[in-house]
């Protein structure tokens, strides 16, 4: 028992439980865009919606580990949270069949959202699923070219939430009462998306000097630190303007605070603190969207 125990807590570990919300709350804001401008939807979709982006959040991070650690980008004993691969705790074998359990289910819960949304989310769950192979695999991965922020943003935050918005819309919905929903849900979404943009500049600035090593070119080694930190104030500062177009003076405009006291506490970080930034930033997405529903 003790085994099989410490395999689960181990792979518990590997999915990196402390970035799912990056996945799962992009679909609840756009649920809550539906459910805000007065329509109903189905909670089943909902939560199909949400098993899907967890898997497929899950599938890029076991991907991401697994060509790192080809690449050499990851080591044992580095700064960030320890990876398993580097770390010798699982085989290159058990990391694949891994990443295709992800894909399986990613693929099998996508089925359903395909059959229920059309040939939009049929494009959404293929691109997904492309870029997040796309991520690192291969010579010309998004990560290792610095552009990797873009695609944050879009598939972390206005793709989720406008996908989910869609699918949850009924079928009939009037175009005008979908441009509605849709907008607000592009807005709540872009905050999400940009909360993660800053979870991957912190990523990237702690990691600057092993990634110019191993030949990964991020905004940080492009660009230096300094100009890093300043994107990344930039990137909070419109994190609050997102959230007044679509709910207007309101808590939700909030969720700058956390943020900016972060990106404070990154201007001096060293070691082990750059983890506790990530991990408080990647526990914003949570907070904003409490605060959304505070903004009722």
């Amino acid at each position: 028992m003790k085994p099989i125990l410490s395999s689960l807590l181990l792979w518990c570990r590997i999915i990196r439980p402390q970035t799912l919300f990056a996945s799962l709350i992009p679909v609840f804001v756009g649920a809550f865009a539906v459910s805000v401008n007065g329509f109903p939807f189905s909670y089943v979709v909902c939560f199909v919606t949400a098993c899907c982006a967890l898997s497929l959040q899950v599938l890029s991070n076991l991907i991401n580990d697994y060509y790192d650690f080809l690449r050499g980008s990851d080591a044992a004993g580095r700064v960030g949270y320890k990876r398993a691969l580097a770390e010798g705790e699982v085989t290159v074998a058990a990391m694949r069949v891994a990443c295709l359990a992800a894909a399986s289910v990613a693929c099998l819960l996508g089925s359903f959202l395909i059959y229920v949304g059309g040939w939009v989310i049929l494009c959404i769950g293929v691109s997904a699923l492309f870029f997040a192979w796309l991520y690192t695999a291969t010579s010309y991965s998004l990560s290792y070219l610095g552009i990797a922020d873009i695609f944050v943003f879009l598939y972390y935050g206005v793709i989720a939430s406008c996908g989910t918005s869609y699918l949850l819309l009924l079928p009939d919905t009037a175009f005008p009462a979908m441009y509605a929903v849709l907008r607000d849900s592009f807005c709540l979404g872009g905050v999400c998306g940009l909360i993660s943009v800053c979870v991957l500049m912190i990523n990237n600035i702690r990691d600057a000097d092993t990634d110019k090593q191993a030949g990964k070119k991020t905004l940080p080694v492009r660009f230096g630190k300094p100009f890093a930190l300043a994107l990344m104030f930039a990137v909070i500062c419109l994190m609050p303007f997102f959230a007044y177009l679509a709910l207007g003076l309101s808590p939700s405009l909030l969720v700058f605070l956390p943020c900016f006291l972060i990106w404070l506490t990154m201007l001096k970080a060293e070691g082990a603190t750059f983890n506790k930034c990530l991990l408080f930033t990647g526990m914003t997405n949570l907070l904003f969207f409490l605060l959304c529903l505070l903004s009722i």
